[in-house]
C-alpha cells in the first residue's frame, strides 16, 4: 500500500511541477512586460523574452519580410503577368466607359464638377469683349496708318495693275452709253440745261444752230470720238493712277470718317454667338461628339497605356521597394505595437497549443514522478 501511495504522490508532484514549469515558461515569453527592480538591482528574467528582444525581433521580422516574403520576384510573379494585365485593362476600360465616355453627363456637368459654372455666359462675354478689343485695335490702326502701310504689298501691286483695266472698262461703258438713245437724250438735256442758264446768249446760239436735238446729234459723235481717242485713255489712266497714289498716302480714317461701326460690331457679336451656340454645344454628352471613343480606348489607348505602365512598373519595382524601406516600416510597427496586444494575438491564435504544452509538461512530470517513485521504493 505504501508503494502505491508513494508512486501516486510522486506522480502528482511531478505532474504539478511539469505543468507549472511549462505554463510559467510560456508566460515568461511575454511577462513581465517591463523590467523589475529591487533598488538598483534588476530582477533576473525581467522583462519577458519577447519584450526584452523586441528590437532584435523587429529587425529580424523586417529582414524576413523584405528578403523572403515581399521580394521583387514574388511581386513580379503575383502581379506582373498577362492575366493581371488583362484584368487591369478590363477594369480601366469598364470604369472609363461607365464613368466618363458612355456617361449621360453633359459637358456642362463635367465643367460644373470641375468648379466651372455659367461657362456659356462667360464664353459669350469673352467673345464680345474680344470683338470690342479687336475693333478698337483696328480703329486705332486706321487712325495712324495709311493704305500704303496697312495693305499688303502684293495687294497694292495688283491694284496698280488694275488701273488700266478700270480705265478701259469706264471708257467702254461710256462709249456704249453715249451710242445709245439714252446717251443721246442725256446730251440733249445737258445742252438744254446749259443754254437755259445763258439767257439771251443761249437763245442766240439756239437760233443759229437750231433745235437742241440737232445740236446733240453733232455733239454726240465728238464725245464718242473723244472717248475712243488713245490720248483719252492715257490721260484718264494717269489721272486715276496719280489719285490712287495720293489715296494710298492718306490715313484710312479719313475715308471712313463718319462711318458708324456700332451696328457692324453688334452684328458680328450676334453672328459669332449664334454660330458658336456654346450653350447648346455644352448640353451634349461626350459620346455625342466622340461616338467612337469607347471602342478606340478599349482597342488601342488603354491596352498600350496598361502595357507601358506594367513594363515601367516592373523595371522600377526593385528601386521602389528599396526606397519604400519595408524592413524599416515593419520594424517601426513592431516597435510601436503594444506587448499586451501582441501577447493577446499570439495567445489567441495558439491558446489550444499552449494548453497542450502545459498538459504535456504535466504528463511528462507525472511520468517522471512515477519513475522516481519506483526508484525510491526499490532503493529505499
Amino acid at each position: 500500500m505504501n508503494f502505491i501511495w508513494t508512486i501516486a504522490f510522486m506522480a502528482v508532484v511531478g505532474a504539478a511541477i511539469g505543468a507549472v514549469t511549462n505554463h510559467l515558461a510560456i508566460k515568461m515569453l511575454f511577462r513581465p512586460h517591463q523590467a523589475k527592480y529591487i533598488g538598483s538591482w534588476r530582477v533576473p528574467f525581467t522583462p519577458g523574452l519577447i519584450p526584452k528582444r523586441r528590437d532584435e525581433l523587429a529587425k529580424q521580422l523586417g529582414n524576413t519580410v523584405i528578403n523572403h516574403l515581399l521580394t521583387p520576384e514574388i511581386f513580379k510573379r503575383k502581379y506582373f503577368n498577362e492575366d493581371m494585365q488583362e484584368k487591369a485593362t478590363k477594369l480601366i476600360v469598364r470604369q472609363l466607359n461607365e464613368k466618363i465616355l458612355l456617361s449621360d453627363k453633359t459637358i456642362a456637368d463635367w465643367l460644373k464638377l470641375g468648379g466651372i459654372e455659367n461657362i456659356a455666359s462667360m464664353a459669350n462675354g469673352k467673345i464680345e469683349n474680344q470683338v470690342d478689343l479687336q475693333f478698337k485695335q483696328l480703329k486705332s490702326r486706321f487712325e495712324q496708318e495709311t493704305i500704303r502701310e496697312l495693305a499688303p504689298v502684293d495687294w497694292q501691286q495688283k491694284a496698280d495693275m488694275k488701273v488700266g483695266e478700270i480705265v478701259a472698262y469706264i471708257l467702254e461703258k461710256g462709249e456704249d452709253f453715249f451710242e445709245s438713245e439714252q446717251g443721246k437724250m442725256t446730251v440733249k438735256n445737258l445742252i438744254d440745261d446749259f443754254l437755259s442758264t445763258k439767257g439771251t446768249l443761249g437763245s442766240m446760239i439756239q437760233m443759229f444752230v437750231g433745235e437742241s436735238s440737232s445740236l446733240a446729234g453733232k455733239v454726240q459723235p465728238e464725245i464718242l470720238k473723244f472717248l475712243k481717242a488713245p490720248g483719252t485713255k492715257n490721260m484718264l489712266e494717269n489721272i486715276v493712277r496719280n489719285e490712287w497714289e495720293k489715296l494710298k498716302d492718306r490715313p484710312i480714317v479719313e475715308m471712313i470718317d463718319g462711318f458708324d461701326f456700332e451696328p457692324v460690331i453688334g452684328n458680328v457679336k450676334k453672328y459669332l454667338t449664334e454660330q458658336l451656340a456654346i450653350e447648346e454645344r455644352l448640353s451634349h454628352s461626350l459620346v455625342f461628339y466622340f461616338p467612337e471613343a469607347a471602342e478606340w480606348t478599349q482597342t488601342k489607348l488603354v491596352p498600350k497605356l496598361t502595357n507601358f505602365a506594367f513594363i515601367e512598373a516592373e523595371a522600377k519595382l526593385e528601386e521602389v521597394l528599396r526606397k519604400m524601406k519595408l524592413e524599416d516600416m515593419v520594424k517601426e510597427q513592431v516597435d510601436s505595437f503594444p506587448v499586451e496586444r501582441l501577447e493577446d494575438i499570439v495567445l489567441g491564435i495558439s491558446k489550444r497549443e499552449f494548453k497542450m504544452i502545459t498538459v504535456l509538461g504535466g504528463f511528462l512530470g507525472g511520468l517522471i514522478g512515477i519513475v522516481q517513485g519506483i526508484i525510491v521504493f526499490i532503493t529505499g
